[in-house]
């Protein structure tokens, strides 16, 4: 008897039934994209983290850069050798940490074994800075150039960039013309790739490292510096007299590599005369819910150190993509909550108006015997398919806003600038050169609005929500019918 009185009642009024459905299905409709919407910015925000900082990982912990010493100008010094020739041709590699700033490596078994911690390596980021040319002299003496040269300078892409001026070769009556190439070093734990620098990279030539060559001579180079050097598998080049084999090229994931060449970290602790020592520390955690509670543990149990999550970075996003985000979280939610509130509201006294137009039927059935709550029961059936087939068109209009945004993908912009410690820039440790840390790093993105199944479940939820409201308001308004009032209605 439900089923069939449920039936004739919605056909014979579609048109009230089709106003309560679209109501809700709009409101519907705008939680799907708003929620699609704000799920493609979070992973636009993480691409965004991964690839200008080389995320890799939960977290990472370094050591906040001290103040440079009074009267330093803080730049690399390189020393040349003064003969008694006119003209000499001379060769010079300045290797730093970079930042300056070291951790022990005994605090990576510390780190892995705080609560929370899945797994812990260290990295070990240097800054080479190379300066060869022809240096003429016109007396005897020994040249000495502070920071980078004012003379010809080349670097590698991906941020390996010549530096800054900051003064010239102290030559007396002479002159020098020559190069500084600047580029950056990162010595990982070969033992455990999937965490650090290297692992938000794939090998696309050559191979990668083994466990078993912790102190080999060998290098894996970013895809953009062997381009602009030329080298390939099997190349071979020197820093500060050390030979290198080149056995890889790496990709990046996304946008441009932070790291132009990356070392077993054995032998970047001896280029870097840092044995024993990393600069970042990366964290996986056990539960990705629980990041901001390791981080607590981590501060708390170890002082002395940064830890910086993608959260921390999230915060120095800007441009177009960051007040996208913004409207999406905040305006979009308000908007969303608004319009659902309203489609409620609507579908509740469109419902109540209709049983007051039934007043004659309610009341004849409530002669004939029905108790109220048969009659509710049957108002709120009616409010419930409503809701579902508003639901349902709901789902649909919110899967075709969503393939529209993505089809049109519309470009962002980031910028990420520093978050402090020492210039260090992020989890990388300060991944790069220093032509990388005076540069604010921007990337265009594509939006995409994915839509996930509990953004489904979430809008069948708001459709049972919608109808149970109006079901609800209508049937207290049946309940409340007298068979009198059946009498009454007739003319």
């Amino acid at each position: 008897m439900f089923g069939i009185y449920l039936k004739r009642e919605l056909s014979r009024r579609k048109k009230a039934a089709l106003v309560i459905a679209m109501g809700l299905a709009l409101g519907i409709a705008l939680v799907i994209t708003v929620n699609s919407v704000s799920a493609g910015m979070n992973q636009a925000q993480d691409k965004v983290l991964k690839s200008l900082y080389g995320l890799g990982t939960d977290m990472t912990v370094t050591k906040a850069q001290s103040a440079p010493k009074a009267g330093s100008s803080g730049g690399p010094s390189f020393k040349f050798g003064a003969t008694s020739s006119s003209s000499s041709s001379q060769s010079s590699d300045r290797v730093n940490t970079q930042g300056g700033q070291v951790l022990a490596s005994s605090l990576v078994t510390k780190v892995a074994a705080q609560k929370g911690v899945s797994s812990a390596v260290g990295s070990l980021t240097l800054n080479v800075t190379k300066v060869d040319g022809s240096f003429t002299q016109g007396k005897a003496k020994s040249t000495t150039t502070s920071g980078s040269s004012s003379g010809s300078q080349q670097g590698g892409p991906g941020g390996g960039g010549g530096t800054s001026s900051t003064g010239a070769p102290q030559v007396q009556g002479g002159g020098a013309n020559f190069n500084v190439n600047s580029y950056s070093v990162a010595g990982i734990d070969v033992t455990n790739q999937t965490l650090g620098p290297l692992s938000t990279s794939k090998i696309t030539s050559g191979k990668t490292f083994t466990a078993s060559q912790t102190n080999a001579k060998v290098a894996v180079v970013s895809a953009s510096y062997a381009k602009s050097k030329k080298y390939k598998v099997g190349s071979t080049f020197k820093i500060s007299s050390t030979k290198f084999t080149v056995i890889g090229i790496a990709t990046p994931n996304s946008s441009e590599s932070t790291i132009d060449v990356y070392l077993p970290l054995k032998q970047a602790q001896t280029l870097g005369d840092s044995k024993n020592k990393v600069t970042t520390i990366y964290v996986k955690a056990t539960d990705s819910q629980q990041i901001s509670a390791v981080k607590s543990t981590i501060q708390k149990n170890i002082s002395g150190t940064t830890v910086t999550t993608s959260a921390d970075l999230a915060s120095t996003v800007s441009g177009s993509l960051s007040t996208a985000s913004s409207l999406a979280t905040s305006v979009g939610k308000w908007l969303s909550i608004a319009v659902l509130i309203a489609a409620f509201l609507v579908a509740a006294l469109l419902t109540s108006s209709a049983v007051s137009r039934r007043v004659r039927e309610f009341g004849t059935l409530k002669a004939l015997g029905w108790p109220s709550r048969k009659v509710t029961r049957q108002v709120v059936g009616e409010s419930m398919v409503n809701g579902l087939i508003g639901g349902g068109l709901g789902i649909a209009l919110g899967l075709a806003a969503a393939y529209t945004v993505t089809a049109i993908s519309p470009k962002l912009t980031a910028q990420l600038g520093s978050t402090g410690g020492g210039g260090q820039g992020g989890p990388g440790g300060g991944q790069g050169g220093p032509g990388r840390q005076a540069t604010q790093n921007t990337l265009e993105i594509a939006l995409n609005a994915p839509v996930s199944l509990t953004t489904i479940a979430l809008a069948v939820g708001l459709a049972v929500t919608g109808g149970l409201i109006a079901g609800a308001m209508g049937g207290w308004r049946a309940s409340r019918m007298r068979p009198a009032d059946a009498l009454r209605s007739v003319s």
